[in-house]
């Protein structure tokens, strides 16, 4: 396969004998598929929805080895996640990028609690040792002045001090998205999203012999061959279990996490940070966007028993975040400022059986785990984001007791769009971080119409271009997908979104063949997901001028 559209992808899968089929296109998901492919296995990625649509573009958009996975004596964890953090900024240099965060340390009288700071120390400098160092920075205590310099609404009156410490940034949809081009560009991997597995069908010995699914845009029955299939549908693991084993047992536990955008003017940030909850035995985030001038806050850690398909941030959810974030700044947040939510749902491991739930799901272990049922269907579960690669190392690994066993590749291969060329303008820079080297193909496509270097969305980079390459080269196929996961304008400002959408739609209009009709119930289609999600977290729903 040398393109990644749909339409080729489908053609493909209905003559073409697999050896691993894998029904999820999640991180995960992206990242067995190019794995698999990497080692010269045919492989076949199908979703059923967009590519990175459920968790995995909606989470806090940081390769992290997890700080605070130290207080849980998840010592190990944090090592491994560590490592996959260096081969992710190696691997995808364009798109992962390291980021500065600070801890800013509050007491009275100008001191803060010695077993607080030192608390602090030991773990940053164990982080350091566990790998954090790799980054090319070791963490370092700052003194207040510097503090208020990275984040300047920081409550001056009780800040002491700060540590700073080096993590990294990434736009998880993107590098979902980029893990699937590179498994199809690169290895000819075949990926459909929008195609829902509906049943895997066995031979006489009970081995796996078809992925039976449902195209879920035209309506149509699919029948993909297959000498293996993997699971790596995260939070909607149990739902394919049940359906390749009909077992109703439930490995995975949900917990919901919820983020909040706001004008960088109203939390200014230059550097990302580390808040403790008052009351609350957990910390969050504040985060600079890279691009736009927004900054946002998470991210909440409870657990869930609502309808999977759609998580929404709630009221109070709002509020849980506002407060954290006004306890340590003087921005005074209200609800009038926030611009864009999201809500996603970690697939943690449930407990062990005889073991009870805690009522703090951030207490559940972030550890991942490979089930090889033994009929050719492998089930990759739990996890983080961050370590994807090596979930899906393992999952392949386990595969290979039924397609044959070879060497990983993944630990050092380069994503799609790596290469020499680098920006030299600040739209070049723009488009380089997101699209690497592809960024020349927007670029051409500027050059010969200069109206596609409009850019639609108030106070956001976005240029028209950028939505007509996703239409053409990067399998959106709609105007949901285009706002929301090819570029995160939706988080940005949803509000501003819905005000440029429109135009965006008549512009990428004649690339998806749409309608006068068509183009209309688009618009309503993401309208109607503003609404929803707006007035879900109780905020105002009225366009941004």
């Amino acid at each position: 396969m040398s393109s990644f559209t749909r339409a080729d992808a489908l053609r493909a899968m209905a003559s073409t004998h697999y050896d691993v089929v894998v029904i999820g296109a999640g991180m995960t998901g992206a990242g067995v598929a190019l794995d698999a492919a990497s080692r010269g296995l045919r492989v076949a990625l199908i979703d059923s929805g967009d590519i990175g649509s459920g968790t995995s573009s909606k989470s806090s958009k940081m390769v992290h080895g997890g700080l605070r996975y130290l207080q849980q004596k998840e010592f190990r964890l944090v090592r491994e996640n560590l490592r996959e953090r260096q081969r992710l900024l190696e691997n995808a240099p364009f798109l992962v990028r390291p980021l500065p965060f600070l801890i800013p340390l509050f007491g009275s009288n100008g001191v803060a609690a010695k077993a607080l700071v030192k608390g602090y120390a030991t773990a940053l400098r164990f982080y350091d040792w566990a790998g954090g160092w790799r980054i090319g920075h070791r963490y370092r205590r700052i003194d207040r002045d510097e503090a208020i310099g990275y984040l300047p609404t920081l409550r001056a009156d009780r800040l002491v001090a700060g540590f700073l410490y080096y993590d990294a940034r990434g736009d998880d949809a993107r590098v979902a998205l980029l893990a699937a081009r590179t498994a199809a560009l690169d290895y000819g991997a075949d990926v459909a999203n929008y195609v829902r597995a509906v049943a895997i069908e066995r031979d006489g010995d009970g081995r796996v012999r078809n992925v039976a699914a449902r195209d879920e845009r035209a309506g149509e029955d699919l029948k993909f061959a297959a000498r293996c299939v993997v699971n790596a549908t995260g939070v909607w693991a149990d739902q394919v279990i049940a359906m390749a084993e009909g077992s109703s047992s439930a490995i995975i536990t949900p917990a919901k996490g919820v983020h909040l955008s706001v004008r960088a003017e109203r939390l200014p940030a230059n550097v990302a940070a580390v808040f403790a909850v008052p009351d609350d035995h957990r910390s969050i985030f504040v985060v600079p966007f890279e691009d736009a001038p927004y900054t946002f806050v998470g991210t909440t850690d409870t657990a869930y028993d609502g309808d999977i398909d759609d998580p929404l941030c709630g009221p109070d959810d709002v509020a849980y975040l506002l407060k954290a974030v006004n306890a340590s700044t003087d921005s005074d947040l209200t609800v009038e400022d926030v611009t864009g939510v999201w809500a996603g749902l970690r697939p943690l491991l449930a407990p062990p059986a005889g073991k009870t739930l805690s009522q703090r799901t951030a207490d559940l272990s972030r550890r991942h785990r490979v089930i090889d049922t033994g009929d050719g269907v492998i089930h990759v579960t739990g996890g983080k984001w961050t370590t994807y690669r090596q979930m899906a190392q393992d999952a392949v690994n386990a595969a290979g007791h039924y397609v044959g066993r070879s060497p990983v590749r993944t630990k050092h291969l380069r994503y799609h769009g790596t290469g020499p060329w680098r920006p030299t303008t600040e739209l070049e820079t723009h488009l380089y971080r997101r699209y690497g080297q592809d960024a020349l193909v927007i670029l051409a496509m500027i050059s010969h119409d200069p109206t596609m270097a409009d850019t639609p969305i108030a106070n956001q980079p976005y240029v028209l271009a950028e939505f007509r390459y996703s239409a053409q080269f990067e399998m959106a196929q709609s105007l949901v997908d285009l706002l929301t996961r090819r570029t995160r304008a939706h988080l940005h400002d949803a509000r501003a979104a819905l005000a440029a959408a429109p135009r965006i739609a008549a512009a990428v209009a004649a690339d998806f063949n749409w309608s006068d009709d068509e183009t209309q119930r688009q618009i309503a289609a993401y309208a109607d997901l503003v609404a929803r999600e707006l007035s879900a977290a109780g905020l105002t729903v009225r366009p941004a001028p």
